[in-house]
């Protein structure tokens, strides 16, 4: 599964494609295959988002999980604040990380 992440142009935030737009939820992610390129240069050119990228992700039964360890600490949000992740209060948030 390749999906595409970057980030949002006004905000900062890690948004995830979603097949219509961008998401800030990795679950929302939608397998992209070989269209990675052709929509982030399309996406980039409008400016609706900002230093895209495809990644490896997988299809668990819990939703959409990014391959790399990176991409789970971006999907999640900051480690250094657990109040400010996406799912603050989910005290099993980081073993979804590792």
């Amino acid at each position: 599964m390749k999906i595409l992440t970057g980030n949002d142009l006004k905000t900062g935030a890690v948004i995830w494609w979603d097949g219509q737009g961008w998401s800030l939820h990795v679950n929302d992610a939608v397998d992209v295959a070989d269209n990675g390129t052709s929509l982030i240069a399309r996406e980039e050119a409008a400016q609706n988002v900002f230093a895209a990228y495809v990644i490896d992700g997988e299809l668990t039964p819990d939703g959409v999980r990014p391959a790399h360890i990176k991409d789970r600490i971006r999907a999640l949000g900051p480690t250094v604040r657990p109040d400010l992740t996406l799912k603050p209060a989910d005290p099993e948030a980081g073993n979804w990380v590792i």
